[in-house]
């Protein structure tokens, strides 16, 4: 373990001050002088270092000097694990714990080490917060060969104090050969990157995309040291993504370092060779989608106005093939079921892309590890990553691209059964509907089904595989027929030529998929935090409209039961437990009394714009302002906590009063 100067001097100090408590100067005299003189008393001059120290050993010195350094690990954490220049403007909400991590000898690691940040030119002029004052943070996320880091978050700053290091195993998950330690040929053929993002959280608890970079880091490979320092400069997203952000000072080192290093020319030749190759099948693919459009063009000249969407950039405003951003994804023990999985996509933020200036929607599909960093995203990252989960559960799902009401263009995922069910899911909610075709020729008296989904028209459907465009004479969904083996109806494109550019591996440019991460949120916690802050709220509000709050704490016990309830129904459809929870209501209320509920859900976690939000309710405002005899209010705050930390929370005001005439 290496430290800085500082906390080296630290660590000398402590060390002195506990020699000195224990008076070990004195002791190694006393020792000394008995040693010259009863043993060593005609032979004084040849008495050495390494007599005193088996000596001290003898009496028991050394042991009593070890024993007594002890030094618990949150002394430790709190001493030589912080940064050197410790922020103390802004707070630190998510908690975080040290691990240890086994390193295994017979593998190949790669540290990397972020040393600060420069010209970071967008907050030049940003004042210097107060001690104590909450600011806004840049956080650094990772991915590289399934395995995910996060940084410490660090004040936005021209040059932020970034001092995280991160070990990344170079064989993971059996992606190589992990009998043996990868040497420098074995790791030059691994063409994986290390993808960074950037995050800003402002004061409000909003996060922002701030740069997405993938860093190449075999260049370590040629290093006589087995170390290697680079200045990576951050690019801009979306219509920025020309526009430098700032610098990163990243440090890479080899661990264990290689006994033979490749040449410059080598890695140089081999990385020349990877990008040659990526060119010239991205290439080839482009010739051929050209070609099935003019072919797909020809079946119906209206073809041309139907949303067949072949390529889609990325937040890098790089044009990669859709398929590219659908893959099957397993999330292991974090979710149980199709339907959990919808709920969870549904609980990430939706957020369409910025735009600066007019001129409608900015299209921006994100990488998956981008969307899921940032916590929130638009209709289509939701899309791809529920298709991704849905394949991961065993199913054939696709990912829809059509219209809603008013002709608004929009984005679903679709599951087709083994008996040709059709099932839509709506990305954004986590609702479901059966798909069922209207006949066109049925005689009129003949009734026909009722659509209960806001899709209105569907022009392409695609997944990793394969990717099918609308070739029926109508496009609209209540109209079409999901039979997909049928050419006549669903033009497909070459499931070849789809695998030589989005099958994993397949080429350079294609960002591997990350795995999920488990909620780092304490859901007891947050949600007594939660109801605390809207207790007070609350009793300013009614302060202010110069009444005054009685809360009743069991009253407000008893609408947990519901808004359990609540999340259950929109977990898996079904809804139970509603009748013990109005009888126990009805026994807590008494006679002459009246009782009144208003419910609502968010997926954030800031108790003031959840306020506002209620507020704006005319149900709600008529609780929180109720006025009447032996008023009793309630609230209760209950939240669910998802992967990637997303959070579901329910709150419900409730009060209870007496009725005067």
């Amino acid at each position: 373990m290496s430290l800085s100067p500082e906390k080296a001097t630290e660590l000398k100090q402590i060390i002195h001050e506990q020699l000195t408590r224990m008076d070990v100067h004195g002791k190694i005299r006393a020792v000394l002088a008995e040693t010259l003189k009863d043993e060593f008393k005609t032979d004084s001059q040849h008495f050495t270092e390494e007599d005193l120290m088996m000596a001290l050993r003898q009496r028991g010195v050394i042991e009593d000097v070890v024993n007594e350094l002890r030094f618990n690990e949150e002394h430790i954490s709190r001493n030589f694990t912080s940064t050197p220049k410790p922020a103390t403007h802004f707070i630190d909400t998510e908690q975080r714990t040290l691990k240890k991590t086994n390193i295994d000898p017979m593998r190949r690691y790669l540290h990397l080490q972020i040393l600060g940040g420069k010209a970071f030119l967008e907050h030049l002029q940003e004042p210097e917060p107060l001690p104590g004052q909450v600011c806004s943070t840049f956080t650094i996320c990772l991915h590289f060969r399934n395995q995910r880091f996060r940084s410490k978050p660090v004040p936005c700053a021209c040059e932020p104090d970034f001092q995280d290091g991160f070990l990344l195993e170079v064989h993971k998950d059996n992606l190589g050969d992990g009998s043996r330690m990868a040497d420098a040929t074995t790791m030059l053929s691994i063409c994986d990157p290390v993808q960074l993002i950037l995050i800003k959280l402002d004061t409000s608890g909003e996060t922002t995309l701030v740069a997405s970079h993938f860093l190449e880091w075999r260049s370590v490979l040629e290093s006589e040291t087995g170390a290697t320092s680079l200045a990576v400069e951050l690019l801009g997203v979306g219509a920025e993504c020309k526009v430098s952000v700032g610098i990163l000072n990243v440090k890479l080192e080899l661990y264990p370092p290689l006994s033979k290093i490749l040449s410059q020319e080598i890695v140089k030749t081999q990385l020349s060779i990877e990008r040659q190759k990526t060119a010239e099948k991205e290439r080839l693919f482009l010739v051929y989608a050209k070609q099935w459009w003019r072919e797909y063009l020809q079946i119906r000249p209206s073809h041309n106005t139907r949303l067949v969407k072949i390529f889609a950039q990325d937040e890098n405003w790089i044009n990669r093939p859709v398929c590219s951003y659908v893959r099957p994804l397993r999330a292991g023990r974090l979710l149980d079921t199709p339907r959990q999985a919808a709920r969870f996509v549904s609980v990430l933020g939706f957020e369409k892309a910025p735009v600066v200036g007019g001129g409608g929607k900015q299209e921006q599909w994100c990488t998956l590890l981008a969307f899921l960093c940032r916590n929130k995203g638009d209709c289509e990252d939701h899309c791809n990553l529920l298709c991704s989960l849905l394949l991961g559960f065993g199913l054939d799902a696709y990912v829809c691209v059509g219209t809603k009401g008013k002709g608004v263009a929009h984005t679903w995922v679709m599951t087709y059964g083994t008996d040709g069910t059709v099932t839509f899911w709506e990305s954004l909610n986590g609702h479901r509907y059966l798909h069922k075709p209207i006949n066109p020729d049925a005689p009129p008296m003949v009734e026909q089904p009722k659509c209960e989904y806001p899709y209105r028209s569907i022009g392409c459907i695609f997944n990793h595989q394969c990717f099918l465009a609308n070739c029926q004479p109508s496009d609209s969904v209540e109209l079409c027929v999901f039979d997909l083996s049928d050419e006549s109806r669903w033009k497909p494109m070459s499931e070849e030529a789809i695998k030589s550019v989005c099958s994993p591996g397949s080429t350079t440019s294609l960002p591997p998929f990350p795995p999920l991460c488990s909620s780092v949120v304490d859901a007891a916690a947050e949600s007594n935090d939660l109801e605390l802050q809207l207790r007070f709220l609350v009793s300013e509000y009614r302060k202010d409209l110069g009444l005054t709050t009685v809360w009743e704490d069991h009253l407000s016990y008893l609408l947990t039961p519901a808004l359990a309830s609540y999340e259950i129904e929109r977990t898996t459809g079904i809804c139970a437990g509603n009748e013990e929870f109005q009888d126990s209501i009805r026994r807590a209320v008494p006679n002459g009394h009246t009782f009144k509920g208003f419910p609502i859900h968010f997926v954030h976690r800031n108790s003031r714009r959840a306020f506002a939000t209620c507020l704006r309710s005319p149900f709600c405002d008529e609780i929180l302002s109720c006025r009447g005899d032996q008023i009793r209010l309630a609230v209760r705050v209950r939240v669910f906590t998802y992967p990637e930390s997303a959070c579901a929370v329910w709150i419900m005001f409730a009060c209870k009063y007496r009725s005067v005439l």
